[in-house]
């Protein structure tokens, strides 16, 4: 799992509230703004990219936009203070799986983590890539 957001508390919070490995998650590291997460998203190949929208240089939905024509397998979490339908019917044009505003609670996240593992999970053994 890779967290892309410029608000460095934010970061901080769900990297330190988040029980990763009760989640069944590897937490691979963040970033501040979609031009310095590409080439970690490259690099640590994540099953699960979770992002904010409104970021400077490259923006969540850009960057939501090339993960997903480059590495469809990956799943996108937008996080964003913005709950306009513009916004949201963009990331879901995208193919993000889930789109949280926020605020969120940890639990919230972490039940939309659970939710998108498990979907993980459930792709892989019906390819029968997961044992």
């Amino acid at each position: 799992m890779l967290l892309v957001d410029d608000e460095v508390l934010i970061r901080e919070t769900i990297r330190d509230t988040i029980n990763w490995e009760e989640a069944g998650l590897i937490y691979s590291g963040d970033a501040s703004d979609g031009e310095v997460a590409l080439p970690l998203i490259e690099q640590y190949k994540p099953d699960i990219l979770i992002t904010d929208i409104t970021m400077p240089f490259m923006d969540g939905l850009e960057l939501s936009s090339y993960v997903k024509k480059n590495m469809p397998d990956i799943k996108i979490i937008i996080l964003s203070g913005h709950g306009e339908h513009e916004y949201i019917k963009s990331a879901l044009q995208i193919g993000v799986e889930e789109y949280c505003t926020k605020p969120f609670s940890s639990a919230d996240l972490y039940q939309v983590l659970r939710q998108v593992s498990d979907k993980i999970d459930a792709e892989r053994r019906e390819k029968g890539t997961l044992t």
